[in-house]
């Protein structure tokens, strides 16, 4: 109630003429999609949020236990509500934007009356529990909709003040003679709601914006201090082969919106038959007239930027959805946000390049930072992050991604490991990680704990490389590891890495493959110091599994010292060297750093012209990023 003092809020549209159009099961009410489909009907909320709504009414409406009773679901009353208030919520946590839930509560329909008249009682405890059920759910207001009768709306309203002490907004429905069923004008309806001390009043159903705007105008008029509501429907009904059509266009709806205003209304939104499309447009005309940014507002009314993110949308144009039956909210193939810089690079043909931070052991990220400012001034596409390499305790990897974005201000790989993580946690920081910007990913198993510094460290090992490859494409997909959806779309590109210099390459080579099946986008290999290592591990590739599909970045680690070359030889797992660059360090002496920078640029420069081969993975040694940078200089 303090934001509506400040400015008018944007209600959503329609919920079950769009469930309609997905087949109801038979002799159901829409309510029972909270059970049977809840995907249909978060994805309709969500649609209605990205649209630009700030109050969404759970699908509840008809889900007292005597509007069930008439169709055999008494049982699942409680079920029905509480579910349906939390897909409602649902949907605000996908899209993360403040939106208001609101319980719907309509009319209890024929089993409330008798001979004509309303059973008092029952018709009271049917709103109690309908009502108690909402506010237990979390809903944060209650809209009393589509009433005709003002005696049942009234034991509505005291039946909400009994139960509750949410906010309620009362709308009653008129005819096209401008009165109720039993003959009320919109004037003597103000006055009885206003009696009653409802939060708001309103209309909605039964009329266009036309004559739902001349029943607000004669409210505002009879009680000019009342908050008001106007919730049309798309025009009247129309049979269009086996479905119900709705006339009215959004335009239309955008037109009245600025109309709304001046009679007083200070929650405006659509009934039967509008769309997020009608939404969109309302929210578009309401900005206008606002004068406000049409980017969506913040609890307190402010405007907020968003980024882009994935949005579900109507499959429907304006001009459609005026001439035809309406649309269904669904994600669209044209709605996947856009790839990470470094994936585009790759799509084009560029060779790209990525350098290797590790994350401090201390709290002072101060070096790293300029490591990645440097490997940026030298040609750098991203910076590596590793997640405590070795098993041994480092700053968070996805932390120290967060702050080379935002104060290098190049984009970052992070090593991901399932190593310390359950599901959930997987799950959970991959969310964490997508919100804060931090979207190439490279998935890995990791190294045991037993190899570092912390022994007694328990690994969790849910899954595997492979298994958190499969959450990464689910997520880009739009849905979780089970299979429920997001309402929208990450945009992970996913990487994995592969060791072609293993002495079991076949295994090496069905695991990869396994990784690739699973939705990998790109393959960064362990250090090779001979381009023969990796052309064989392509010939056995395609000779078991077919084509290569992906786009390789080479390791490099350009060698200090023979004593370095002996070390990563013989005590670093996954690091092979050839005898001939043994031999060359060896011979090297106190050239060593010199002769390293040498041999890494003569492979860089062949592995450039091996298959598959779009891009180097340099790794520096004991924190020398300008030495490892040298190697870019012959492809500078």
């Amino acid at each position: 109630m303090e934001r509506l003092a400040r400015g008018p809020l944007l209600g959503d549209g329609a919920m079950g003429t769009l469930l309609q159009t997905q087949g109801t099961p038979a002799g159901q009410p829409v309510e029972e999609f909270n059970l049977s489909q809840p995907d249909s009907v978060r994805e309709v909320h969500v649609a209605y949020i990205r649209a630009g709504a700030e109050v969404i009414q759970a699908n509840t409406s008809s889900a007292s236990r005597t509007r069930l009773a008439e169709v055999g679901l008494t049982d699942k009353t409680r079920e029905i509500n509480f579910r349906g208030v939390k897909l409602a919520r649902e949907a605000r946590e996908i899209t993360g934007q403040p939106v208001w839930v609101a319980g719907s509560v309509g009319p209890l329909g024929r089993r409330a009356r008798r001979g004509g008249s309303l059973k008092l009682e029952p018709a009271t405890a049917a709103f109690r529990e309908h009502i108690g059920v909402l506010w237990e759910a979390g809903a944060d207001l209650l809209i009393l909709e589509t009433f005709s009768d003002l005696a049942e709306i009234t034991l509505a309203v005291k039946a909400a003040r009994e139960t509750t002490d949410l906010p309620i907004v009362a709308q009653m429905t008129f005819g096209n003679d401008g009165v109720t069923a039993l003959g009320l004008s919109p004037a003597e309806v103000a006055h009885a709601l206003a009696a009653l001390g409802v939060d708001v009043a309103g209309v909605n159903c039964a009329m266009g914006p036309a004559r739902v705007l001349e029943a607000v105008t004669e409210m505002h008029r009879a009680e000019p201090a009342l908050h008001l509501s106007a919730l049309p429907n798309a025009g009247l009904p129309y049979r269009a082969g086996e479905h119900v059509a709705y006339s009215t266009g959004p335009d239309y709806f955008a037109l009245h919106v600025p109309l709304f205003l001046d009679s007083g209304v200070a929650l405006i939104g659509g009934c039967c038959g509008t769309t997020p499309v009608h939404i969109s447009a309302m929210r578009a005309a309401l900005d206008t007239a606002l004068r406000r940014p049409a980017t969506g507002g913040d609890a307190n009314g402010a405007a907020v930027d968003l980024p882009a993110v994935p949005m579900v949308r109507v499959q429907a144009t304006p001009r459609q959805a005026a001439e035809n039956s309406q649309p269904v909210a669904v994600i669209d193939a044209e709605d996947m946000p856009e790839p990470t810089g470094l994936l585009r690079k790759l799509q084009a043909g560029k060779f790209v390049v990525s350098v290797e931070v590790d994350p401090p052991r201390g709290f002072n990220p101060t070096k790293m930072l300029e490591g990645a400012r440097i490997a940026k001034a030298r040609g750098a596409d991203a910076v590596n992050v590793a997640d405590s390499p070795m098993a041994r305790v480092r700053m968070g990897a996805l932390a120290l991604c967060l702050l080379i974005q935002q104060r290098a201000g190049i984009e970052t790989v992070l090593h991901f490991t399932t190593r310390d993580r359950s599901l959930m946690g997987i799950q959970a920081d991959l969310i964490g990680a997508h919100a804060l910007g931090v979207r190439n990913i490279i998935a890995l198993t990791g190294d045991p704990p037993s190899l570092g510094d912390q022994p007694d460290s328990t690994p969790v090992h849910d899954i595997d490389s492979i298994g958190l490859v499969q959450i990464l494409s689910q997520f880009n997909r739009g849905n979780d590891r089970t299979g429920k959806p997001f309402g929208g779309r990450a945009a992970f590109t996913i990487a994995v890495a592969c060791d072609p210099t293993r002495p079991d390459l076949a295994h090496e080579v069905d695991r990869l493959r396994r990784k690739l099946a699973a939705g990998a986008h790109l393959v960064m290999t362990q250090p090779i110091y001979d381009p023969d290592v990796w052309q064989r591990f392509i010939v056995l590739y395609e000779e078991r599994h077919g084509k290569f599909p992906v786009p390789v970045l080479i390791g490099i680690l350009p060698l200090q010292s023979h004593r370095h070359a002996t070390f990563l030889h013989n005590e670093v797992p996954g690091i092979t060297l050839p005898e001939s660059a043994l031999t060359r360090m060896e011979l090297a002496g106190a050239d060593g750093r010199a002769e390293g920078v040498r041999m890494a640029q003569e492979l860089l420069l062949e592995f450039r012209t091996l298959p598959n081969v779009q891009g180097v993975y340099l790794m520096p040694s004991f924190g020398r990023y300008e030495v490892a940078c040298e190697v870019l200089e012959v492809v500078r």
